[in-house]
C-alpha cells in the first residue's frame, strides 16, 4: 500500500525525481500490476537486480518492517541513497549499524515519517514554538480508532519482534512527532494492552514520557476499540493556554481518493474540523476555534531529500536515521517498562 498510496504519487510531483523502476516478484489475482500501471518504468523481479542498476540513485524501501534492515543495508552497499518506510527497523542496534554503513558508503538515509507534515501537527508545532500556549506542561497525542478485527495481510501477522503491532506501526508516528518537538525523554512508563482479547500481541498502548521537572509530561496513546464518532488527536496544555484537536489529517484519505499534492484543496481540512484554542488573558481563559495551518504537504519530505542528495549535506535530510533510531529506543524502553511494570530511565 505504501508504494502505491504514498511514495509513487509523491515521486511524481517532485521535479528532481524520476520513477525509474519497481520490484514486483510476481503478480497474483487481485494484486496491482506494476507493468500495466507504469508502462514506462522498468520492472524487476529481484531487489538485487534493481540495486545493481547503475542508473538508479535512490532506493525507496516499502517492504514489511522486519525486512527493512536487510534491504537498506544491501542498497547502501550497492552505492544507493535510501528512503525507508517507518518504522525504521525493529531494533536500535540495527539502526545504529545502518547509520555506520551509510557513513562508510558516503550515502544518506531518510526515514519516511510523513506525519511530521500533517496539517494538525504543523499547527500544534506553530502554537508551541511561537509561545502562544506558554510553557508546555502536558502534551497528549492520540492515534485511536475503532477496529474490531486485526488487519489483514502482513500487518496482522507480525509480532513486536518484527516491528509489528500498534506500538511500532502507530507509535512510530506519534512518538516521532513528540521527539521532534521535545527531544529525547528522560524516562518512559508504558502499559501495552490487547483490547480485542484475541490472544494476540498488544493492539493498544499508553505511554508516559517524562521530560523532567521543567519539561512537559507527554502522553502517547493508541486505542483500537475507541468507539467515538470524532477521535481525539491532540490536547496540549500550557501555562498560557491550551489546544484541543480531533480528527486525523486529511492527506492520506485524499491520496486514497486520487488527489495529489498541488491539486486544489490538497491537505486542506474542512472548516468544521477546526480545533479549539484557549488563551488566558488577564487571568481568564477565552476559547475560540482555530483552523489548521495549510501544510507544505508530504511532498516536502521528498523534495528535502532530493536537496540533501544533490548537495551531499546530511543536515538537509528531512528525517535523519539518527532521529528514527531514537524513536526506536523509546519504543524499546516502552516494551521493557510494560514487561517489568517499572519506569525505564533513558
Amino acid at each position: 500500500m505504501s508504494a502505491k498510496l504514498f511514495q509513487i504519487p509523491l515521486i511524481a510531483v517532485t521535479p528532481t525525481f524520476n520513477l525509474h523502476s519497481i520490484v514486483q516478484r510476481s503478480v497474483k489475482a487481485g494484486d496491482d500490476n506494476s507493468s500495466e500501471d507504469h508502462p514506462s518504468v522498468k520492472i524487476y523481479n529481484s531487489a538485487d537486480l534493481m540495486f545493481a542498476d547503475p542508473e538508479i540513485d535512490i532506493i525507496v524501501v516499502t517492504t514489511p518492517p522486519e525486512t527493512h534492515f536487510t534491504f537498506t543495508k544491501a542498497a547502501l552497499q550497492a552505492g544507493k541513497h535510501v528512503i525507508v518506510e517507518k518504522p525504521f527497523v525493529p531494533t536500535s542496534a540495527e539502526a545504529s549499524d545502518l547509520i555506520t554503513i551509510a557513513k562508510d558508503a558516503g550515502k544518506l538515509i531518510c526515514v519516511y515519517q510523513n506525519r511530521r507534515w500533517d496539517s494538525d501537527f504543523i499547527t500544534v508545532k506553530k502554537l508551541i514554538t511561537e509561545g502562544t500556549l506558554g510553557r508546555i506542561v502536558e502534551y497528549e497525542t492520540h492515534f485511536d480508532r475503532y477496529q474490531e478485527k486485526k488487519p489483514l495481510g502482513w500487518k496482522g501477522t507480525l509480532t513486536m519482534n518484527d516491528a509489528g503491532g500498534s506500538l511500532y506501526d502507530l507509535g512510530s508516528h506519534i512518538l516521532d512527532q513528540a521527539f521532534h518537538l521535545f527531544g529525547m525523554p528522560k524516562a518512559v512508563t508504558a502499559i501495552l494492552a490487547n483490547q480485542r482479547l484475541d490472544g494476540q500481541e498488544p493492539d493498544s498502548f499508553t505511554l508516559l514520557l517524562n521530560y523532567g521537572e521543567k519539561g512537559p509530561l507527554v502522553t502517547a496513546k493508541a486505542a483500537i476499540l475507541s468507539a467515538q464518532e470524532e477521535q481525539l488527536r491532540y490536547w496540549v496544555r500550557g501555562s498560557k493556554g491550551s489546544f484541543k484537536k480531533f480528527h486525523l489529517d486529511v492527506q492520506e484519505d485524499q491520496l486514497r481518493n486520487g488527489l495529489k499534492p498541488g491539486d486544489d484543496g490538497f491537505g486542506i481540512e474542512p472548516e468544521n474540523r477546526a480545533g479549539k484554542l484557549v488563551v488566558v488573558t488577564d487571568g481568564k481563559p477565552s476559547a475560540r476555534t482555530f483552523k489548521n495551518i495549510a501544510p507544505d504537504t508530504y511532498s516536502v519530505l521528498y523534495q528535502g531529500f532530493a536537496d540533501a542528495v544533490a548537495s551531499g549535506n546530511e543536515d538537509l535530510v528531512p528525517v535523519k536515521a539518527s532521529e528514527a533510531m531514537n524513536v526506536i529506543r523509546i519504543i524499546e524502553a516502552a516494551r521493557e517498562s510494560a514487561t517489568t511494570g517499572k519506569t525505564v530511565v533513558l
